[in-house]
């Protein structure tokens, strides 16, 4: 099994048919058609089935910072077992080291404004949210469906938007090659203009979750 470190990269330039987005700022990928429709679909049906309003590690008190709807899937559904091992073939890392996978929902106007995955050794919360597991270390977002209008992810610092479609990955190191969180990896959920968008995101810790 391959760690969730700087070496990850080049293992990922192997699978067919991902890219990796030119920049010499961070590490993102790309790998369209990832998931089959109806894996999707089956994930769509969790997400909607558990929603709740999403919440903030740390607050900055604007309450339009992250406006979707979020919930944690059940490590047992059939369709949560098939994407953990479809990642796992792409990415090998350990599973001890995952988060339970978070689905969103993103309905016309909603949006999750620019921030990063990572959590700041200086924050307030660090303890609390890194304490045990360690920091984030990649991230592997996946859309689950096309989406009428609006709802792209941009990283800001180097001007990358990518537009939601379905079974589309995104992958990310968050962090730099000394260990430290790359504020280079801030990037927006850009508000939905129409119709309504469905992600899943599995985070990877340091240290097992637990």
């Amino acid at each position: 099994m391959t760690g969730p470190d700087l070496s990850l990269a080049d293992r990922l330039l192997r699978q067919p048919g991902l890219q990796r987005v030119p920049s010499g700022k961070l590490e993102l990928f790309i790998l369209r058609d990832f998931l089959p429709p109806d894996l999707c679909e089956a994930l769509i049906a969790l997400v909607e089935a558990r929603r709740r309003p999403s919440e903030l590690a740390n607050h900055d008190g604007d309450p339009n910072f992250r406006t979707s709807e979020t919930c944690d899937l059940d490590a047992a559904e059939p369709a949560v077992t098939a994407l953990e091992a479809k990642l796992f073939a792409l990415n090998a890392i350990d599973p001890a080291l995952g988060e339970p996978v978070q689905g969103q929902r993103y309905l016309a106007g909603q949006e999750f404004k620019s921030h990063v995955d990572w959590f700041s050794p200086t924050g307030r919360d660090w303890e609390r949210y890194c304490g045990i597991s360690g920091q984030r270390t990649w991230t592997f977002m996946v859309y689950l469906n096309d989406v009428a209008a609006g709802g792209a992810t941009r990283f800001n610092a180097i001007g990358k938007i990518i537009q939601p479609e379905r079974g589309k990955l995104v992958a990310w190191n968050n962090r730099t090659a000394d260990g430290g969180g790359n504020k280079a990896t801030f990037h927006q959920g850009m508000k939905v203009r129409a119709g309504a968008k469905y992600v899943i995101t599995k985070w990877y810790r340091e240290r097992p979750w637990g």
